[in-house]
């Protein structure tokens, strides 16, 4: 089954379909891209290919592992005394590389797979401060982020080569 071809015919084959489509999506934005090319800024925003998988790639990681599940992962959580702390995940440099983040992307997909694949769509977050929402809002919200990024990638990606359409 593709990302485009999933079943409706439940809420949560629905939830993790779309977001399957979404992730695939912004991945297929970033394929065949070298890796000095996903880190440009071609457009007059500051984002670029490897800096919207850097960002997504972490936030699955925080949503499902931190939030949903309740993991504690020392020093995972961005701290709000930093200054810019929103925009430190989209920053890359020469170390980042399409490879990596590609990797750490599909690892963490996996993993919020398993965690979503065990739990109730009315499980309340682990993470205490966010336990008034839960699996379904988490779904939701990420389907919501994730196709956002997949948009500014196909932006970043048609002004890079042209490449056009998710």
């Amino acid at each position: 089954m593709t990302a485009n071809q999933f079943s409706t015919s439940t809420e949560r084959e629905a939830l993790c379909g779309f977001l399957d489509k979404q992730r695939a999506d912004l991945l297929r934005k970033v394929e065949g891209v070298s890796d000095t090319d996903a880190r440009m800024t071609p457009t007059v925003s500051s984002l670029s290919l490897m800096g919207l998988l850097k960002h997504s790639a972490l936030w699955e990681r925080r949503w499902f592992q931190i939030i949903v599940a309740g993991r504690a992962l020392p020093d995972e959580w961005p701290e709000p005394e930093v200054p810019d702390w929103r925009d430190e995940d989209f920053r890359v440099d020469e170390q980042d590389t399409v490879k990596h983040w590609t990797a750490y992307f599909e690892e963490q997909v996996a993993i919020s797979r398993e965690i979503t694949a065990v739990l109730s769509l009315e499980a309340p977050c682990g993470r205490p401060d966010l336990a008034d929402r839960n699996l379904r809002w988490v779904l939701l919200h990420l389907i919501e982020e994730t196709a956002r990024h997949a948009g500014h990638a196909d932006i970043i990606r048609e002004s890079l080569d042209g490449s056009r359409g998710i």
